[in-house]
């Protein structure tokens, strides 16, 4: 009987511009074997971020990029099968940072215990995983979210977007979503409860933001950057609160990264412009997953993974979030 194998898709080029299936290296190694105080991980699924594209970038970050020949830096979820950690337990179920590959050795850092029966391991890798907490602490802690706010949040059909959108919903606030495509929008004020939706891709951004948010924006929370940042700035409420979470719009430029030309209405609007990084709340992140299975418990708080089949597709998967071909979490199921 043959012995498995542990498929890994590893980084072998900088991308330039979008990214592409040579940019990776394909092999097979041997399944590892865990050491003292560490435990063997069989990945079942994998969280797939926009986030992943700025980690193939050399240069300074929130975070070091993935070095050339490394394995590709991926969360995942998992079942335990070997340990030597007195933590976890065979068959103990996980979610952690365990890269694109069958099978990932963990010395216990960053690992966490997950219960299956409460909510699929999908679930543990969006909305009870780093997109929700992402949502959860940008339009909450960044945010300063207020009950009676207009909020605006762009990639409204993403993993993270349609979090934050039901958490506002959630607090009382007035709530518009900015997607690609009617499906989307449908998905959003139909399934999710917005009370607008603007399909960027056949209606005039900056028009529909006057009609849907009369009174201006409290909160804007941008996913996208580039040329709808810079409409949602020409309709800012006095003191609002733009969240810069993400620009996946600029992710893949070959030039220079658009920044927003409009920046002086944060001046005129007395306005505030804060970056978030998730990572930074991580102490908090049971307080946040506590609350949202509550809301979800009570049918207020509704996920939506994407799941596609087969590790081997993940270079082409990947590029589904870049193209607006996703609705809801990205998640790569491993098989």
């Amino acid at each position: 009987m043959s012995q498995p194998s542990n498929r890994q898709f590893k980084l072998a080029h900088r991308p330039v511009g979008m990214v592409k299936r040579s940019d990776f290296d394909f092999v097979q190694a041997p399944v590892p074997q865990p050491g003292d105080g560490e435990v063997l991980i069989r990945n079942r699924y994998l969280s797939l971020d926009p986030a992943m594209r700025g980690w193939m970038n050399e240069g300074k970050s929130y975070i070091p990029p993935v070095a050339i020949g490394e394995v590709m830096r991926a969360g995942a979820a998992g079942e335990v099968v070997a340990s030597n950690h007195p933590r976890f337990a065979v068959g103990d179920s996980v979610v952690g940072v365990l890269g694109v590959q069958d099978y990932a050795i963990s010395n216990g850092k960053g690992l966490t215990k997950v219960d299956p029966k409460l909510a699929p391991l999908p679930v543990y890798l969006g909305t009870l995983g780093m997109p929700g907490m992402t949502a959860y602490f940008g339009i909450l802690e960044v945010g300063e979210l207020k009950s009676d706010d207009t909020v605006v949040v762009s990639g409204a059909a993403g993993a993270v977007g349609q979090v934050v959108g039901q958490i506002a919903r959630i607090k009382g606030c007035r709530v518009v979503g900015i997607a690609g495509g009617a499906d989307k929008c449908r998905y959003l004020t139909d399934e999710l409860g917005f009370d607008a939706a603007i399909d960027y891709k056949s209606e005039d951004v900056k028009k529909a933001l006057k009609q849907h948010c009369p009174k201006g924006i409290d909160v804007y929370f941008d996913n996208v950057g580039g040329e709808i940042l810079d409409a949602a700035l020409t309709q800012l409420a006095m003191h609002a609160r733009i969240v810069i979470c993400g620009a996946i719009s600029q992710y893949n430029n070959t030039t220079a990264v658009k920044g927003p030309s409009n920046y002086l209405s944060l001046l005129v609007n007395r306005a505030t412009m804060r970056g978030m990084v998730v990572f930074d709340y991580a102490a908090r992140y049971g307080e946040a997953m506590a609350e949202m299975a509550g809301w979800m418990r009570e049918g207020k708080l509704k996920t939506r993974e994407d799941i596609v089949l087969g590790l081997e597709t993940f270079p082409e998967t990947l590029l589904k979030l870049f193209k607006g071909e996703n609705t809801g979490k990205l998640v790569l199921k491993v098989e």
